[in-house]
């Protein structure tokens, strides 16, 4: 990876980085409307508004288009291993404030280019019929968010025909994505678009809320305002929010980290309730949909989605909490988690949710495994984020090497999907960052594999037959179908003709 240019620390980014430094520590050891239309128009309603404390945050219905004869339609067995360690998140600015999230009601939006009929009538020449457009931008709420079509680039997922090999899968994802003055976000976006590759951004929701309007973050069991990794600024929501915005555009999905990112078993996340996760779940919704009017950035561009129908998965702060939380995700709706532990196999499904949790892999030069993450690499190699510079390059190519083993084993063996996790940070002199990026240019331009978002992987499941994916399920980690892929996935035998049923008496219902 190309060296990033440093710039003078601001107090805010030293603030930053003190905290991340003793956190690493403690845990590795243990044209529709003005912008003023619409804020009138949502006072009025009483849409914006603090202290509504852990309200749910409900959908707001698309506005009608306006009458016109054509309006457009909106649309994985491997040897004992030290327990997975998740890290800790880095501050975006210090101090302790508090939270309520406000929910803006959606403004009617016109649709242009309404005109009558599309078709040219005969008879004297007029002025050239305008055809109403295929897709609209419609804002949504205070504009801080918009639905603006199908998003580019996403493939329909085909069903395997019988005996067709499984493409190889491999996954790389982002906890607490958000854009800082490292540029790792906008990095690792033009490193994805160079080899074809689309991931997954998780963005925690405090990232777009400034820290003067920290109070309207209520966490679950701890005061307003409180936020393990601090808050934002607005230049920083400004970056973060183009970063968001670009990477959709580019095919990528926008998944959460939540908010807060509290840890262990006193007041961390594995305490919570069904009930606080639809909490904080509602109120990281609220921060990206209010984003505009919490940070006062009215006049930049809205996110090209709505996040009520973007958000379909998560991964929790330190993997902790996931019973509970696949629960409340289960009851809302959502299709996939990954904050749990799993071996390369393929896939089954947990709460009605897809379970692609990350995975033990290969520590080249060690005896034992673990998790798919730069974090848990670190842990295990100098269990601080500033280790002797002399094995910067060492630790980085062991994670690298680690990667591209258990993708080997994956691609030339089950080809079950390869999971993996990151951060955007410059632990170490920034050789995990390094190891990915080279971990993306080695496998992601390889035949059949597919580097992708877990959207896009969830869609390929949901398309399959339910069978073959039990079929899948039966290989063990690294093991080749013995007789190859077309007798292990040929098509089943047609089932013996059932006898006919008598006239008048009712037929049988078969199995789903």
């Amino acid at each position: 990876m190309a060296a990033t240019k440093k710039t003078p620390e601001s107090g805010l980014a030293t603030r930053r980085n003190a905290t991340r430094r003793n956190a690493v520590r403690r845990y590795a050891l243990d044209a529709l409307r003005a912008a003023a239309s619409r804020l009138s128009a949502a006072r009025a309603t009483g849409a914006v508004r603090a202290g509504a404390v852990r309200r749910a945050v409900r959908p707001v219905p698309e506005p009608a288009a306006p009458a016109c004869s054509a309006a457009p339609a909106a649309p994985a067995s491997a040897a004992p291993a030290p327990a997975p360690v998740a890290p800790p998140r880095r501050r975006r600015s210090a101090g302790a404030v508090t939270v309520a999230a406000g929910v803006a009601v959606a403004l009617a939006a016109g649709t242009a280019g309404c005109t009558g009929s599309d078709e040219d009538t005969e008879g004297a020449a007029g002025p050239k019929r305008v055809k109403a457009p295929k897709s609209v931008v419609r804002l949504i709420g205070d504009g801080s968010t918009a639905y603006t079509g199908a998003q580019p680039g996403l493939k329909k997922p085909q069903r395997l025909k019988p005996g067709e090999k499984p493409p190889q899968f491999v996954v790389f994802s982002w906890d607490g994505a958000g854009e800082d003055s490292q540029k790792l976000f906008s990095h690792f976006r033009k490193v994805g678009k160079r080899h074809g590759a689309t991931m997954t951004y998780f963005l925690s929701g405090v990232y777009l809320l400034p820290e003067q309007k920290s109070k309207l973050y209520v966490p679950p069991g701890h005061a307003p305002g409180r936020s393990d990794i601090g808050f934002n600024d607005t230049e920083g929501i400004r970056d973060t929010v183009r970063e968001l915005r670009g990477a959709w555009q580019e095919g990528n999905e926008i998944g959460t980290h939540f908010n807060g990112h509290f840890c262990g078993p006193e007041s961390g996340v594995g305490t919570w309730s069904v009930e606080d996760w639809k909490s904080e779940i509602s109120q990281a919704k609220a921060f990206v949909k209010n984003w505009k009017t919490n940070s006062g950035l009215a006049a930049e561009k809205p996110l090209p989605f709505d996040y009520d129908t973007e958000l379909i998965g998560a991964r929790t702060p330190c993997l902790e909490g996931r019973d509970n939380f696949v629960r409340a995700a289960s009851q809302l709706g959502w299709r996939y988690d990954t904050s749990g532990v799993n071996n390369q196999v393929w896939p089954g499904k947990d709460e009605g949710l897809w379970d692609l949790s990350l995975q033990m892999i290969p520590v080249p030069g060690r005896a034992f495994e673990t998790l798919s993450m730069d974090y848990n690499f670190l842990v295990n190699q100098s269990g601080t984020t500033k280790g002797a510079p002399s094995m910067h390059q060492f630790w980085g190519n062991q994670f690298r090497d680690g990667m591209i083993q258990a993708f080997e084993r994956a691609y030339n063996g089950n080809r079950a999907p390869l999971i993996i996790g990151n951060h955007f940070e410059s632990w170490n002199g920034g050789t995990y960052m390094r190891a990915i990026e080279e971990t993306i240019a080695s496998v992601c331009v390889r035949s059949e594999v597919r580097c992708v978002s877990f959207r896009q992987l969830a869609d390929w499941l949901d398309a399959q037959d339910p069978a073959v994916l039990a079929k899948l399920r039966t290989l063990k980690v690294g093991e080749a179908p013995k007789d190859g892929w077309p007798a292990f996935l040929a098509a089943r035998p047609a089932t013996a003709a059932s006898p006919a049923v008598p006239a008048g008496a009712p037929a049988r219902r078969q199995a789903g």
